[in-house]
């Protein structure tokens, strides 16, 4: 496979140095080090209450969940048909599902 250009210039060996300069003069956010990588422990295992909460928001989070789901299919239909029903308006689809339950005695 070729190589894609990158979007981004490649930066000098001087840029570089200054980047790596100005983060070791940040006394707010200094590098880690090896000892401090080492040390860390996860988010989960140091504030357990606060993972578990914030995991119970992230699963409340969209649409709530429903009894009996729509399912999606393909289904192949005739061109005038389709064009009826589209013909009839924005909620096609709905009222295609009210023809189709009727006729299936539902």
């Amino acid at each position: 496979m070729p190589k894609t250009e990158s979007r981004f210039p490649d930066i000098t060996d001087e840029e570089e140095a200054r980047i790596h300069q100005a983060a070791e003069e940040d006394q707010d956010n200094p590098p880690l080090t090896d000892a401090k990588l080492a040390s860390m422990r996860p988010f989960r295992e140091v504030f357990p209450e606060m993972a578990a909460e914030m995991e119970k928001a992230i699963a409340a989070r969209g649409r709530p969940k429903i009894e009996a789901p729509k399912v999606a299919v393909t289904l192949r239909l005739d061109p005038d048909v389709l064009d009826r029903f589209k013909a009839s308006g924005k909620d096609w689809r709905s009222r295609m599902a009210e023809e189709l339950r009727k006729a299936a005695g539902l």
